[in-house]
């Protein structure tokens, strides 16, 4: 078998250093970030063994780059950065990316905003450490921060927590983390509640941020870039090159004609972003309800954070994929937990899309999960035979996964927490061509 060889996160910042970094490229991979001052731009994978000439790094660095700076251009004129790249003129470039970043970088960033932070936790202490660590070396704190502790086993968390002052407390002692973000979610004092996981470290203006993407956006709720921390086992590579949370370095905006417009097979609302960065504003549960109880680690295992962006979409507000908001996961390193991950995910994935569908039964999430998903899973299978390398190496755990959510489905369906969500709220109009597809 061929000896996996880790991959060396670099963080290239072009406004401090644009000449090639120094690339060890024997017996390890290279994954690169961009950035101009603390704005993602976007990344590079340098295979192991892979020779790259400078030429080679500044043309690979333009295409990286490129679609994030067409973005932040808005239509306007821009240099040809690649150019300037190539032909080394550095002086150039950086003039070029002053001009285009200047309202960004210069913006004077408030030392405090009115945002509640909300961590769910169990039985991590030395995660969740490093995790408020970084939140208290941010360049903008929050207005509060908030620990809910689930089912708690012992006070070790709680002990934690009292190291760092100012931060609240609590427990939520039934099982389950959509019954923790709401617990969350009631203690929460300021308009705007963002979410993280203890296995984060946040950037350092992941705080200001967040709030920027409400002041700047009328919409009802935020998802922001999450980036690798690390990628030294083949397990974290496969999480980070098939299953991750990274949605690219330009905004998105999911609304009522990104949800019509996926209807035939249901709107893949998964894509939005994760749970390990994410924002609300506190009123839109007033209106929509709180996290499906039957969603989410220690329930049926997942997509208590889509299911929720499912219902906002559904009551007609939009939600914005905001890549200026910056947090870094830490993958899981082993395949066991790998597997056992994955077949949470799909297990919880096929819970919340037949949930979503019994909201509003023209989202024909049915279609995708008994039509498109087998022929999916069938290919994958007779592709990846005989040894089931990389992506394949998580297929049993998918396919048994997406059993396991429907027989939990059948279990639970007449469950429905009436008080999570409200009804009432007149579905989209579907376009005529949707009504013929559904």
């Amino acid at each position: 078998m061929k000896e996996f060889s880790p991959y060396h996160i670099t963080h290239v910042h072009l406004h401090e250093f644009l000449q090639m970094p120094t690339l060890n490229q024997k017996n390890q991979g290279n994954y690169l970030v961009f950035w101009w001052h603390s704005i993602a731009l976007g990344e590079l994978y340098v295979e192991p063994h892979e020779k790259v000439t400078e030429e080679q790094y500044y043309l690979k660095l333009g295409q990286a780059i490129k679609p994030a700076l067409d973005f932040y251009a808005s239509g306007q004129k821009i240099p040809d950065f690649q150019k300037l790249l190539q032909l080394r003129d550095f002086p150039g470039f950086r003039k070029a990316m002053d001009s285009l970043f200047s309202e960004s970088t210069s913006r004077v960033i408030p030392a405090r905003v009115p945002v509640s932070v909300v961590i769910c936790t169990r039985n991590r202490p030395a995660a969740l450490k490093l995790c408020l660590e970084s939140l208290r070396q941010s360049v903008c704190q929050p207005a509060e921060i908030i620990i809910i502790e689930n089912a708690r086993e012992n006070d070790h968390t709680e002990k934690l927590v009292e190291t760092f002052a100012g931060v609240k407390y609590f427990q939520e002692p039934v099982p389950g983390l959509s019954h923790a973000r709401n617990t969350g979610v009631k203690k929460a004092s300021n308009s705007i509640i963002a979410f993280t996981d203890d296995d984060v470290i946040v950037h350092p203006e992941w705080v200001f941020r967040v709030w920027e993407a409400f002041t700047e956006h009328k919409v009802a709720a935020m998802a922001g870039l999450v980036l690798a921390a690390e990628l030294q086992t083949e397990t974290q590579l496969i999480f980070e090159r098939c299953w991750s949370f990274n949605r690219g370095y330009v905004n998105i905006l999911f609304d009522e004609n990104y949800f019509n417009k996926n209807l035939p097979l249901g709107p893949p609302v998964w894509e939005i972003g994760a749970g390990a960065n994410m924002a609300f504003r506190k009123e839109i549960f007033e209106e929509i309800g709180l996290f499906d109880v039957r969603l989410g680690a220690g329930a049926s295992g997942c997509s208590e954070d889509s299911e929720v962006w499912y219902r906002i979409l559904l009551h007609k507000h939009s939600i914005l994929y905001y890549p200026k908001a910056a947090v870094f996961h830490a993958h899981r390193k082993d395949l066991r937990s790998l597997r056992k991950q994955i077949f949470a995910y799909m297990r919880g994935f096929t819970m919340a899309v037949l949930v979503q569908q019994d909201h509003y039964p023209p989202a024909n999430y049915r279609n995708r999960l008994f039509r498109q998903y087998p022929k999916h899973y069938l290919r994958l299978v007779t592709r990846g035979f005989p040894r089931y390398r990389f992506r394949n190496r998580t297929l049993w755990e998918e396919i048994t996964g997406i059993l396991s959510g429907y027989a939990f489905y059948l279990k639970n369906r007449k469950n429905d927490p009436e008080t999570q969500f409200r009804r009432e709220e007149p579905a989209p109009k579907l376009q005529p061509e949707q009504e013929l597809t559904t």
